[in-house]
């Protein structure tokens, strides 16, 4: 049962003040209904809606806050161009909103009791804000970019439709040869994410590479593509297909989420991963899984429920000299035969991924690397060399495609790190995908000269979307929560735990 919290209405009344309506976007919740169901709720300043059993959007008080619930919102790319990080809600979208509420406040321990939504232009650099900005529940910052090509896979081009990000991991799954009936979690429960089969021909399963460039902005991704500025994806997509719509990604649209989502198939409420930070009432721990000192124990905040994809292409393969599947600069790993944080966690190091700076590659050497200016930001200079590193293992693993593994996935930062830096749409967002394409065309290339292009499926997408924040537009809650004098936990910052 979802019981409120005494204070819980004095809280949201204190959030919704129109003074804060330049912060805050939305105060979302959940409660449990007659039957046992979860209604999902949110408001802001305009008014308060709820979402029933039914999904039907209904009206509480005030005016409806929720502008849009279309997957599509903001399409074609000139929309979004028009109308960047929206001011007003009604202004919005917020696609599929009671699911993702309803999974994200799901789990038993780790769920908040209420969550706080940025605008999409609040900038909080004081609480780790940053020039572009993603974890809203809105269609921009939750629309990942979702290409399907090669083996297997329909030449359909692009198409004005969208799928999720926990359709991901079933579909890997699928081609690497896990059948329907194995789509399922340890206790036998289906994913909640599907196999993509409207863009999958019948075939016999073959490798699969799994390429992750987290925070890519799909519409961006998509513009440069067609373009001829990012030749690698442009050419995914001329041999399978693109979704114009991306993949929506589960709230909250941050990374550690939805990497899980992606390789579990689940959302947050069953696979546990509530965000890059949140509480764990069960154990009084504050939980940061996404930081390069415990990127390696991630694994050990999973749902013991929760199959991985590693796990499950594990349990229909045969073990072998060979890797059945590698996991290449993925937090979660948890069932890989070779991971690098595997290599990580086996070398003792206290510091985790922090302990890797002697084996990192020097960003100023990449030859991936077209503005030495870029290095000047360190999150980009880091990400350049992780990468990079990344990309020394893909070629080890692939040296002979005859007896690579099975499931590759390949993920790769310095997407993130450009967006953040600059926002969507600006130079070093644009060069940080146009760096991770230099890869990618790398290793096309190094399929074709095996000969073995054809007989590999390709997966593309990201973790989340991203918007601009816009610097003038500052502030925090904190003071209206603190004046009310209720004990409680704000992470994230967003996720609100009350006492």
């Amino acid at each position: 049962m979802r019981a409120l919290h005494p204070d819980h209405h004095r809280v949201v009344e204190a959030l919704t003040t129109p003074d804060l309506a330049s912060i805050v976007d939305l105060v979302v919740w959940v409660t449990t209904d007659e039957g046992g169901e979860l209604a999902a709720y949110a408001a802001n300043h305009l008014g308060t809606v709820r979402w029933g059993v039914s999904g039907r959007r209904e009206l509480v008080s005030g005016i409806d806050p929720i502008g849009s619930e279309d997957p599509l919102a903001f399409l074609p790319y000139a929309a979004e161009l028009a109308n960047p990080s929206p001011r007003v809600s009604t202004d919005n979208a917020y696609p599929d909103a009671a699911a993702r509420l309803r999974s994200f406040f799901g789990h038993p321990d780790r769920s908040p009791d209420l969550a706080i939504v940025h605008t999409p232009r609040h900038y909080f650099p004081d609480e780790g804000g940053h020039r572009g900005e993603h974890g809203s529940l809105d269609v921009i910052q939750s629309r990942a970019p979702l290409i399907l090509s090669g083996r297997r896979v329909r030449r359909l081009g692009h198409l004005d439709t969208h799928a999720r990000l926990v359709d991901v991991g079933p579909t890997l799954a699928h081609l690497a040869g896990v059948p329907a009936s194995d789509l399922r979690d340890r206790h036998g429960e289906p994913l909640d994410g599907q196999v993509r089969s409207d863009v999958l021909d019948d075939g016999e399963p073959g490798p699969v590479v799994g390429i992750l460039w987290d925070g890519a902005h799909c519409g961006d991704l998509l513009d440069l593509a067609a373009s001829g500025e990012l030749p690698g994806v442009a050419r995914l997509i001329e041999t399978g297909v693109a979704y114009q719509g991306g993949a929506l990604a589960q709230f909250p649209s941050v990374t550690l989420t939805n990497h899980t989502s992606i390789l579990t198939g689940v959302g947050p409420g069953r696979h546990g991963v509530l965000g890059n930070v949140y509480y764990d009432r069960a154990t009084q721990e504050r939980v940061v899984p996404n930081d390069e000192s415990t990127w390696h124990r991630s694994g050990e905040w999973l749902d013991p429920a929760v199959r991985t994809v590693f796990e499950m292409v594990a349990d229909h393969l045969p073990p072998g000299s060979t890797p059945r599947t590698a996991s290449v600069d993925e937090a979660i790993d948890r069932g890989a035969d070779y991971s690098t944080m595997q290599l990580i966690r086996a070398s003792g190091s206290t510091t985790g991924a922090g302990g890797l700076g002697d084996q990192l590659p020097d960003s100023h050497a990449s030859p991936f690397l077209a503005d030495p200016d870029h290095l000047d930001d360190g999150y980009f200079s880091w990400g350049v060399q992780v990468d990079d590193l990344g990309w020394q293992q893909i070629r080890r693993l692939w040296a002979d495609p005859a007896h690579a593994p099975r499931l590759t996935w390949w993920a790769n930062v310095v997407t993130d790190a450009g967006h953040h830096a600059g926002g969507p749409r600006s130079e070093i967002a644009r060069a940080a995908l146009r760096q991770s394409d230099a890869r990618l065309c790398a290793f096309l290339d190094l399929l074709d000269r095996a000969g073995a292009t054809d007989q590999v499926s390709f997966l593309l997408t990201a973790d989340h979307g991203f918007e601009a924040a816009d610097p003038p537009v500052t502030g925090s809650w904190g003071p209206a929560l603190a004046n009310l004098g209720v004990p409680y936990r704000d992470e994230g910052p967003g996720f609100v735990y009350l006492f």
